[in-house]
């Protein structure tokens, strides 16, 4: 058996498990969003504020926020490992796509929970 380093999960069936099931997550977030618009036509920012003041929204949007970052990790190691050979390029960029990752989960835990 071969394992990687770099890989999300302990497997590529592990790896594959966690995209299905953060691809389930993101796509019940996005119906709610669009539903919720749908039915708030007329929404306005007090509106907004009052759904993201909810703790069950917050953290909804948290595991949707989790969810994004491990399935777009997974992917670009993916996309990475394929098609970029030389290793130097390819921890460079697996490196930059962590970082970013991190950057953005950390930025939006910010603005979610207003720490």
């Amino acid at each position: 058996m071969v394992t990687s380093i770099t890989s999300f999960g302990r497997s590529g069936l592990y790896d594959w498990m966690i995209q299905r099931v953060t691809a389930v997550t993101l796509a019940a977030y996005t119906i709610f969003m669009i539903g919720y618009l749908l039915v708030n036509p007329e929404l306005d920012y007090q509106q907004w504020k009052e759904l993201f003041e909810c703790t069950a929204m917050r953290i909804f949007t948290l595991l949707t926020l989790l969810s994004l970052a491990a399935h777009a990790w997974i992917g670009m190691w993916s996309i990475s490992t394929d098609y970029i050979k030389p290793t130097g390029i390819r921890f460079l960029f697996q490196s930059v796509c962590g970082l970013l990752t991190f950057i953005y989960v950390v930025w939006g835990i910010q603005i979610l929970w207003g720490v």
